[in-house]
């Protein structure tokens, strides 16, 4: 049985964070994921869709919780979100990833950020320096550190959600957290 301390995010959301929605939202939901997950490839559509639904009533939040054990590609596609982050296309390269989970080699990543209209330099150089791995490493880090052991993991207003994240699930959990004073 875990505490509540355990249940809840360790690593409050700050300015550093990649968010989608406005910061006053009501709810703001954090999703620990893995852009080789084929579970957080189906939570992807999920979220888009309740983002559609809730509109201006959620925040979303996304970290790097790359399982390399599993899906060995999961890591590089991390760092390029990270690379098209800094150059302030973060949540194009997020779908774009998701979108494409079978083609997460480095000649796609490099595709992606030339459609994306990226600095490819410096891109290509951020990918081969391994500049943003301790970015990734520190979500991954503050993951494990709030109970995260596996993808995709959601919290909603801080407090981890263990149940399932379907639809109709994840669209009630928000909007009673929406309706709950933070």
């Amino acid at each position: 049985m875990r505490s509540d301390d355990e249940a809840r995010l360790s690593l409050p959301v700050g300015p550093d964070d990649h968010a989608r929605g406005p910061a006053d939202a009501p709810a703001t939901l954090v999703e620990y994921g893995d852009f080789e997950c084929p579970h957080c490839g189906m939570a992807y559509l999920i979220l888009r869709q309740l983002e559609r639904e809730v509109g201006s009533q959620l925040r979303v939040v996304f970290r790097n919780f790359p399982i390399s054990s599993s899906h060995p590609h999961a890591a590089k596609a991390a760092e390029a979100a990270e690379a098209a982050g800094a150059q302030g296309r973060f949540w194009e390269m997020h779908d774009l990833l998701f979108e494409n989970q079978q083609r997460l080699d480095r000649p796609d990543l490099d595709s992606y950020a030339e459609r994306l209209g990226l600095d490819h330099d410096r891109f290509g150089r951020e990918l081969d320096d391994d500049f943003w791995a301790d970015k990734v490493r520190e979500h991954f880090m503050s993951g494990v550190r709030s109970g995260v052991n596996g993808t995709p993991t959601f919290f909603i207003n801080g407090r981890r959600h263990d149940g399932g994240y379907g639809f109709s699930t994840l669209l009630e959990v928000v909007t009673e957290g929406a309706r709950v004073p933070r």
